[in-house]
């Protein structure tokens, strides 16, 4: 990569940027080292992971509060150290009884960043909102402060003076997440408008509050964000839907002004991007 995560963003000539939620798990286990091997191999721009804490302190990748779906194994992830998170075996896939096991194991973050170091953007997950200024800590000191980005809830005076004195200082790239479907959604704008970070996660209810927000977002410098997850969708915007009709979608919240879109089908809006393209 030529540029850092926020010039990536920031460029005005870049089609819109493809987010791989998990990696790229239909090649792998999701939240796995090979799943983040075969996103990059595929092209894809940003990789999302999910990270938590283990027993002895250290960072590892999971999604879930249990091992049982992705592992088979019933038990609290946080309650094992990393030393036995990483011997344990992943289900492929997204896990679920009816995937086979694979040799890939929990990884832990700083395998993680050795791995994508040069080669890919992370949109890391913090599970438990107490850890950001660890993680961004541990970024920057393995030399990829500027590959990846942290994001959290800024919905109040209390969110913005906790992210600006916490989280702002480390000089990772922060997301504020931005819920347009709800009562406060004007102050929850002002708020972002007033903190700057270089992107936004929206989420909305009708298609006009995004609308909207996307103009008086890029008119500040900030990239809005939207998933199409169907664990988290939109009304109306989701993967499934896309798949059939992506103009229709994807192509509906391009024109719309989003800026990068996290989905769960990436190859296929990797395809849709270059036939749009053309």
């Amino acid at each position: 990569m030529s540029k850092t995560y926020r010039e990536f963003i920031a460029d005005p000539d870049r089609a819109c940027a493809i987010i791989a939620h998990r990696a790229a798990w239909h090649a792998a286990p999701e939240n796995s080292l090979a799943g983040i091997a075969a996103a990059i191999e595929a092209g894809y721009d940003v990789v999302e992971i999910d990270i938590r804490r283990s027993a002895d302190g250290q960072y590892f990748l999971l999604h879930d509060d249990t091992l049982l779906r992705m592992a088979g194994v019933d038990a609290v992830p946080e309650t094992l150290t990393l030393e036995q998170l990483m011997r344990i075996e992943l289900r492929d896939r997204d896990g679920g009884p009816d995937n086979p096991m694979t040799s890939e194991t929990v990884p832990s973050l700083a395998q993680v960043f050795e791995l994508t170091r040069g080669r890919i953007f992370i949109d890391l997950d913090v599970k438990h909102v107490d850890m950001l200024p660890e993680v961004a800590a541990a970024a920057r000191a393995m030399g990829v402060a500027d590959e990846v980005d942290l994001k959290a809830d800024l919905r109040t005076r209390a969110d913005f003076d906790w992210i600006s004195s916490a989280i702002l200082p480390h000089g990772v790239p922060f997301m504020a997440k931005t819920r347009l479907e709800e009562a406060d959604a004007e102050a929850q704008l002002a708020l972002l408008e007033e903190l700057g970070p270089f992107m936004s996660e929206l989420s909305f209810e009708r298609f006009d509050q995004l609308v909207a927000a996307t103009a008086r977002l890029r008119a500040r410098g900030i990239a809005p964000w939207v998933n199409t997850l169907e664990v988290v969708v939109n009304p109306g915007f989701g993967d499934n839907a896309a798949l059939v009709d992506p103009e229709a979608i994807w192509g509906r919240l391009i024109d719309a002004g989003v800026s990068a879109i996290q989905t769960d089908e990436p190859e296929a809006l990797k395809t849709f991007l270059a036939e749009r393209r053309r």
